[in-house]
């Protein structure tokens, strides 16, 4: 099918573009960009009048929960939620039962995401074999069967010998190293961030140390290495600043945050919604502030979803026993444009801090509008304002602390390797 989309806003940071342009897609590629009123005849034709229309979202954190754990999500569902958010390209982390530390797992993702998926998926494969930080997994092997990056996200690489090996294959193959910084001693037992609110509310608090202490040693690694490394989650104003400095230094290193992180404060958990409980945990205004901060001075790369998908049981019950995690997909969008609304950042680095970035510490080819690119698109109007309600999430994760929220930039279409989702 030829699709045009016309009357849009075009905006895209791979080629410093932003203006009236119509986008011209054959089949799964993108065919050209073309002059307002200029583009070429074709079987359906998009309007986006008073829309952008921006590269496919990437997330480069997203927990899709198959195999193992159906219940929480499936590659279908995690999809259909990720293209209701604007996001075309999702990179699953590998905490899944069996853990993806082998290529049969590798291989039964991607061949279930072609088969059932809304849109492309890249696994990322386990540092170590079953996540316990005791022998590096098949990364060579994995790495030719599809995996683009490495991770024991959920839990640290707690022996610093096998995440130095790591780091020094990243350099072999080319591909990031992604690391869940918690130093489980300081963090065990912990709920949220420790604090006064902790405190008030008699739970038991994840210090910022917890966090910032791995962050260092990763950095010093990725130092003594050269490797690829890439910190995930970032929660705290000290691991911004190690991160900034390491730039700085020339150090081969990026970093993510969450919507959460720049969204919300350890206040929020004053009414114990345990929706709101993630690891690592929502901190003090502080840390929103130099959250913001990173990602207005480039020293935080990317913003990232984190989304983690749980059954309402999970949720349910004493905040000392609920899951940790949030449903993020769906609403990740409409979080990252407050921070344009209020001059944190623009529009077009928001959109390059979750299409470009991603790509590019990924290495692969997305979140570009370039001629012969995938059809990856969104259109997004930006005056829409949308109350959030979980309970109309495409995810079956429902989690979400934003519930009642309202936000504005609502995602009109998405399409998806030509593939067109239509909502409005």
């Amino acid at each position: 099918m030829k699709i045009l989309i016309k009357n849009g806003r075009v905006i895209d940071p791979s080629n410093n573009l932003d203006g009236p342009h119509e986008v011209f897609i054959e089949g799964a590629r993108i065919k050209g960009l073309f002059p307002k009123g200029k583009g070429p005849k074709a079987d359906r034709t998009i309007d986006a009048s008073d829309c952008i229309v921006i590269p496919g979202l990437v997330d480069m954190h997203t927990h899709l929960r198959e195999p193992g754990f159906e219940y929480k999500e499936t590659i279908m569902t995690g999809t259909k939620a990720a293209v209701r958010g604007g996001f075309t390209t999702v990179c699953c982390m590998p905490n899944t039962n069996p853990v993806n530390d082998t290529i049969a797992v590798t291989e039964f993702i991607i061949e279930k995401s072609l088969k059932e998926g809304s849109c492309t998926v890249y696994p990322i494969g386990a540092i170590t074999k079953a996540q316990k930080s005791e022998e590096l997994a098949e990364l060579e092997a994995m790495k030719r069967t599809g995996c683009v990056a490495f991770s024991d996200d959920g839990r640290p690489v707690t022996n610093s010998l096998i995440m130095r090996r790591a780091l020094e294959y990243s350099k072999i193959f080319d591909v990031p190293i992604i690391s869940h910084c918690e130093d489980v001693y300081l963090s065990e037992g912990g709920v949220m961030n420790e604090g006064f609110v902790s405190t008030i509310l008699g739970l038991k608090g994840v210090p910022k140390a917890a966090e910032e202490i791995m962050v260092a040693r990763d950095i010093a690694l990725c130092e003594l290495t050269g490797g690829r490394l890439h910190i995930a989650h970032v929660s705290s104003e000290g691991s911004v600043k190690l991160i900034r400095d390491a730039k700085a230094r020339g150090i081969n290193v990026t970093a993510e945050t969450c919507p959460h992180y720049f969204s919300l404060t350890d206040e929020a958990l004053m009414g114990y919604d345990t929706n709101l409980k993630v690891n690592p945990p929502v901190r003090t205004k502080k840390d929103v502030e130099a959250i913001k901060l990173g990602l207005r001075d480039g020293t935080i790369d990317v913003i990232a979803t984190d989304h983690a998908p749980h059954h309402a049981d999970d949720k349910i019950g004493e905040f000392d026993s609920a899951a940790f995690g949030i449903s993020g997909l769906e609403t990740a969008l409409a979080l990252g444009l407050q921070l344009v609304a209020e001059g944190t950042l623009d529009l077009k680095h928001l959109i390059a801090k979750m299409t470009t970035a991603p790509s590019k510490i990924m290495g692969i080819a997305k979140g570009t509008l370039s001629a012969d690119a995938d059809a990856d698109i969104a259109v997004i109007n930006l005056a829409n304002s949308f109350v959030v309600d979980s309970s109309k999430f495409l995810s079956k994760g429902k989690n979400s602390p934003f519930n009642g929220w309202t936000l504005k930039g609502t995602v009109e279409k998405t399409v998806s390797l030509g593939r067109i989702f239509d909502w409005i």
